[in-house]
């Protein structure tokens, strides 16, 4: 994710902010993904202004300390129309932490026990996060955003998951054949 992109997009979005409003909107708007701290809040708006994308439009003391609020110039609109416009090239590279720690654990182990272990696991936790995503979906005071975040991380969950049986089902002979690419 590009945090300058998001940014520009919530202040094209909703008009000149400052960098508390801009955290909390990001936080509202992109409800399934990891929160953005604070700090990249204000060390990415400092790279927006000096590159032109941004300027401070202003500041506004009232009810606590003095915020500074900034809005897009139309360099950063044409940046973040460019951005928009770009497809994303899918992965080159299986770098996912899941493939990684299986992997790792076929290759270290005598037997493919630990990487069977890690895998059972990891299959009850997709299950319980799936289950969780699934519940948010049904509440009543879910948003339209709520709903898309959880269908796509249910769609990415559901994907491990048959990869996760597949590996399962594999496991013996992915074993014996690492360990014989080291022989």
């Amino acid at each position: 994710m590009s945090t300058s992109h998001v940014l520009l997009g919530l202040l094209v979005a909703g008009g000149a902010q400052h960098g508390y409003e801009l955290k909390r909107a990001h936080d509202a708007r992109l409800p399934r993904a990891k929160p953005v701290p604070f700090g990249q809040v204000y060390a990415t708006l400092g790279r927006l202004i000096r590159d032109g994308l941004i300027v401070e439009a202003g500041t506004d003391s009232a009810g606590g300390p003095e915020r500074t609020s900034y809005q897009v110039t139309e360099q950063g609109r044409d940046a973040l129309r460019d951005w928009l416009s770009g497809v994303e090239k899918p992965a080159a590279y299986v770098t996912d932490a899941l493939f990684i720690k299986v992997t790792v654990a076929l290759l270290v182990g005598p037997d493919d026990a630990a990487a069977r272990a890690y895998l059972t696991a990891q299959r009850t936790a997709h299950l319980a996060r799936m289950r969780e995503l699934t519940r948010a979906k049904a509440d009543q005071d879910a948003s339209l955003a709520d709903v898309v975040a959880a269908d796509y991380a249910l769609a990415h969950l559901s994907a491990d998951l048959e990869w996760i049986e597949t590996t399962l089902a594999r496991l013996g002979r992915l074993h014996s054949d690492l360990n014989r690419r080291d022989s």
